[in-house]
């Protein structure tokens, strides 16, 4: 495997998926998708044709969905339809919990909200996409990648195959020697969520300036204690979420923090073109990450995740030069005017704080 890393970074989900479907007709021996939200319409057909394709041809393909992203399929005969064309799939965990144990129903909450698709051990994709049409449109950020790093991709997905399928041997973890690039997860457990630690201490690190991009923007108070310090010692802390996201719940949860951040100095942006859906953050351009986790505490504390997460400056200000971008198709959101708004319009933000631990 060649240690070097090499990208390519897709601000649109039909460039996305263009690459993947041309990366996974050529595939020689391997496919493995693992995907949060599977749904077979246009280019979902079109992958598992692909797939079948070449599971025709003797490549092994595998497929994990999560049984409550993927819940249009799961219960379905797809399973054993792509079981007789050679392809083998699993939806991690189910839809119907025993609420006679309590164990069950814990278990069930923690879903698995990873996106990760490895071809021939050789080429990764992961980012923010989903396989469902209506999504083609969105501004999401996913990444192509070659090298060492890919082979981390491929073992994660071996250990959340491992957990699905209860198989006996869990596969040892692999850690590759490259500082660049590397493939971090998160697990619902304490001291397991290393995205989060990541993260937090970058943010703590901050010298220069710290932009996010998110779509479901619900902090912990851990973190609105960090980016309100990182501001309040001069740096340039920036977050663009969707001016309206597809869960009016989690954009009242974002606003009701609005208050707090841009009081201290953080600036809010809000982005009015198609859904952002993007899951980046960029820190003095010299530590960066994308992947699939929101900033909301159902994904921060409760669900599998994964995120590459780089040191290397070309990536960093690459990426950083995506969220320039969407910066200038966003509105900023100025404290003095927000403040201004008029007594009813805070009332739904007031509310929200009742219940947006759970959000």
């Amino acid at each position: 495997m060649n240690h070097e890393t090499t990208w390519n970074l897709y601000s649109s989900n039909e460039e996305a998926w263009a690459a993947m479907l041309a990366d996974c007709a050529q595939a020689k021996e391997s496919i493995v998708l693992e995907q949060y939200i599977f749904v077979a319409d246009d280019f979902g057909k079109k992958l598992i044709d692909i797939c079948t394709e070449r599971a025709a041809q003797g490549v092994k393909v595998r497929f994990l969905w999560d049984a409550a992203g993927s819940f249009t399929l799961w219960g379905s005969n797809i399973a054993e339809d792509l079981k007789k064309k050679g392809i083998e799939l699993i939806f991690w965990k189910t839809l119907i919990p025993d609420y006679s144990k309590i164990e069950n129903f814990r278990a069930w909450f923690f879903r698995n909200h990873r996106r990760t698709l490895v071809i021939d051990e050789r080429i990764g994709y992961t980012g923010s996409m989903c396989v469902y049409e209506p999504m083609k449109s969105w501004r999401d950020t996913n990444l192509r990648l070659e090298g060492s790093v890919v082979e981390e991709m491929r073992n994660a997905f071996d250990r959340m195959w491992a957990r699905a399928t209860r198989a006996q041997a869990m596969p040892e973890r692999i850690h590759v020697r490259n500082h660049e690039f590397r493939y971090i997860t998160n697990y619902p457990a304490p001291r397991r969520r290393h995205i989060y630690t990541e993260l937090i201490e970058a943010v703590r690190s901050a010298r220069k300036y710290i932009y996010i991009t998110n779509p479901y923007f619900v902090p912990t108070r851990r973190l609105v204690r960090i980016f309100r310090l990182a501001a309040q010692r001069g740096v340039d802390v920036r977050i663009i979420i969707p001016e309206n996201s597809n869960y009016y719940a989690v954009d009242l949860g974002a606003r009701s923090y609005f208050n707090t951040l841009l009081s201290s100095g953080v600036r809010i942006f809000l982005y009015s073109g198609n859904m952002i859906h993007a899951k980046t953050a960029v820190i003095d351009g010299e530590w960066a990450t994308v992947g699939s986790m929101n900033l909301d505490r159902v994904s921060l504390l409760y669900n599998f995740e994964a995120n590459i997460v780089s040191r290397n400056g070309r990536f960093a200000e690459e990426l950083a030069a995506l969220f320039v971008r969407d910066m200038h198709d966003s509105k900023e959101v100025l404290y003095e005017e927000w403040k201004k708004r008029f007594f009813i319009e805070k009332i739904p933000e007031k509310l929200i704080t009742l219940v947006r631990k759970f959000l």
